[in-house]
C-alpha cells in the first residue's frame, strides 16, 4: 500500500536499501575502528592509561573527592529544601508584602545560569566562605528556587475541597497549611524532590571552575598529571552514573508507587522566567497566581 508521502519500495528498491545499509554500517565500523586504533596508539585506552588509579594515593584522593561531592550535594539539597519551603510559603501568602518579594527571589535565582551564580558567590564572598561553601551556597540558591516551585505545585495539587472543609471548620490558613495541605503534598512531591537531588549532585561538577575539591576537579588534576583524559573521564563518569542512576531509580519507584495509589505527582518542570505567576503543572487545581487556595485569612 502506498502512503501520502511515498510509495512502498518494491523488491529492487528494498535490495538497494539493504545494500546501502550494509555499506553504511561497514563505513561506520571502519571509522570507529580507526578512532579506537588512534586512541590505542596514543595510550589513551590502553591499560597504561588506567595505571594511575592503581596508585594508593590516587585512590585515596578519588575517595576523598567522592566524599566531598556527596557532602556538597547533601548539604546543598538540605539547605535548598529549607530555602524552598520558606519562599514557597512566602509565595503562597495572601500578603503582597511577602508574596511579591518571594516571587522576585525565586524567579531571579532560577533565571541566572548556575555557572555565573557559582562565580558570583565565590568572587563576592569566597574569602569568607571558601571554595566548598561558595559551591554549596550557589547550589542552594538555584536548587532552592526550583524546589520552591515544586513545593507550591505540590500544595496546590491537593484537592481544593480539603482546604475548603478545613476553612469551614474554622481553621486559619497557617493551620490548614501545616495540618492539612503539607502532609498530603509531601508524598506527592517526593519524586520531584529526589529528581532535584540528582540535579544537585550532577551540578557539583561545576565546582571545577573555582577549583573546588570535588570529583570533577580531582579528575581534572589527574588528567593534567597523567594525560589520560579518556581513562580518567571514564572513571569519573562511572561514579556519577552509578550514584545518579540509583537516585533516579528511587525517584521512578516512588512515582510509580504514587500512581498505583491513585495520587498525582509533581513533575520537575520549569516555568517561564517572565511569568511571575509560576506555571508548574501537576494537576494544580484552583487558586490564584502566587496566592493560596481558599478565602483570605
Amino acid at each position: 500500500m502506498s502512503t501520502v508521502l511515498f510509495d512502498v519500495p518494491g523488491p529492487v528498491a528494498r535490495r538497494r536499501h539493504r545494500i546501502g545499509g550494509v555499506i553504511g554500517a561497514l563505513v561506520l565500523l571502519a571509522l570507529l575502528g580507526f578512532v579506537l586504533w588512534k586512541l590505542w596508539a596514543a595510550d589513551q585506552i590502553t591499560p597504561k592509561a588506567f595505571e594511575p588509579f592503581a596508585d594508593p594515593d590516587i585512590l585515596r584522593g578519588l575517595g576523598e573527592a567522592i566524599v566531598t561531592t556527596l557532602t556538597a550535594a547533601a548539604v546543598a539539597i538540605v539547605l535548598a529544601l529549607v530555602f524552598g519551603a520558606v519562599f514557597a510559603a512566602g509565595r503562597l501568602s495572601d500578603h503582597a508584602i511577602l508574596r511579591w518579594p518571594s516571587i522576585a527571589v525565586i524567579e531571579f535565582f532560577r533565571a541566572i545560569p548556575l555557572v555565573l551564580l557559582i562565580l558570583a558567590v565565590f568572587l563576592g564572598f569566597g574569602d569568607v566562605t571558601g571554595r566548598f561553601w561558595a559551591l554549596v551556597l550557589a547550589l542552594m540558591l538555584y536548587n532552592g528556587s526550583v524546589l520552591a516551585e515544586v513545593f507550591r505545585a505540590g500544595i496546590k495539587a491537593v484537592p481544593r475541597g480539603q482546604s475548603e472543609a478545613a476553612y469551614a471548620l474554622g481553621l486559619r490558613k497557617s493551620s490548614v497549611m501545616l495540618l492539612i495541605l503539607v502532609p498530603q503534598a509531601v508524598t506527592t512531591m517526593l519524586p520531584a524532590i529526589i529528581s532535584q537531588c540528582v540535579v544537585a549532585l550532577k551540578d557539583t561538577a561545576l565546582g571545577y571552575i573555582i577549583s573546588s575539591q570535588e570529583l570533577a576537579s580531582f579528575t581534572k588534576q589527574v588528567i593534567s598529571g597523567y594525560n589520560n583524559p579518556i581513562a580518567a573521564g571514564a572513571i569519573a563518569a562511572a561514579v556519577y552514573i552509578v550514584i545518579n542512576y540509583t537516585l533516579s531509580r528511587i525517584a521512578q519507584w516512588l512515582e510509580a508507587r504514587q500512581r498505583r495509589r491513585g495520587r498525582a505527582v509533581v513533575p520537575l518542570a520549569s516555568t517561564p522566567a517572565g511569568d511571575p505567576s509560576g506555571g508548574v503543572s501537576a494537576g494544580v487545581s484552583g487558586g490564584t497566581p502566587g496566592g493560596g487556595s481558599g478565602p483570605a485569612r
